[in-house]
């Protein structure tokens, strides 16, 4: 029976006064299944292409929080799975942000993350 998931991907802005993006990485959440997770692969040389000065460092520290978040993990410890997911889908002008929230329906959210990595970041 497919259960209703959400998902949003994760962009790269290497610098949010230009509007510019890649992205980097994809988040989906299922309530029925309690699933939260995350994946990210970073091309940092197509992101350099945007930004040469980018500080990769930052934008891997800002990755490390979005997983310990699905996790949670870190100070996101405490909240719900739900409330972590629109957290991090909030939005926000940083380095790291997501794309609006998007839905579907499913029997397998793995296979989702799997299939979004390949078909809207790894292109």
């Amino acid at each position: 029976m497919p259960h209703v998931f959400e998902y949003a991907l994760v962009r790269a802005v290497p610098r949010p006064e230009r509007g510019e993006f890649m992205n980097v990485g994809a988040i989906v959440y299922c309530a029925s299944l309690r699933f939260l997770r995350c994946a990210s692969d970073v091309d940092a040389d197509r992101l350099r292409a945007l930004d040469p000065a980018l500080d990769v460092e930052v934008l891997a520290d800002a990755l490390r929080s979005m997983y310990q978040a699905c996790e949670g993990t870190g100070p996101m410890a405490r909240s719900s799975v739900g409330q972590r997911f629109r957290w991090l889908t909030a939005p926000r002008s940083t380095i790291l942000q997501t794309s609006p929230a998007h839905a579907g329906l499913t029997d397998d959210p793995e296979a989702e993350l799997t299939r979004l990595m390949t078909t809207q970041v790894r292109i």
